[in-house]
């Protein structure tokens, strides 16, 4: 991994620690961070919010410079979060609960971040 590459995820990761806290906040308990399947894709966060199952995209940026984070998650993206889902709910053996998909959007240009939370954004 180059250095570019390992600056980029540690910035995610900063990102992603951020929304876990704020989550925790609102009495989400997190099931999984990081959940990989296959090459499909790559869920940032799973949480339980009560009875359901949420899977949460982070991003988070500190400069939009590339525009609003929110126009980084394409239909593509969104092909590849429903079919991690999937991944992950088969894997896990999990059936018969509500799930949804919230969006995080972390703005580390101010201190301390701003947190945008999309709830059932897909």
């Amino acid at each position: 991994m180059s250095k570019y590459q390992q600056n980029l995820r540690q910035k995610g990761q900063g990102a992603e620690d951020v929304a876990v806290e704020f989550l925790e906040g609102l009495g989400y308990r997190i099931v999984k961070r990081n959940f990989h399947f296959g090459r499909i894709g790559e869920i940032d966060i799973i949480a339980k919010d009560k009875e359901s199952l949420v899977f949460v995209e982070v991003k988070g940026r500190e400069s939009f410079k590339y525009g609003d984070p929110l126009l980084s998650i394409t239909p593509k993206k969104q092909n590849s979060m429903r079919r991690t889902a999937e991944g992950y709910l088969y894997v896990n053996k999990i059936s018969d609960v509500e799930c949804r998909f919230d969006i995080i959007t972390v703005d580390l240009r101010e201190k301390p971040p701003k947190i945008e939370h999309l709830v059932n954004a897909m």
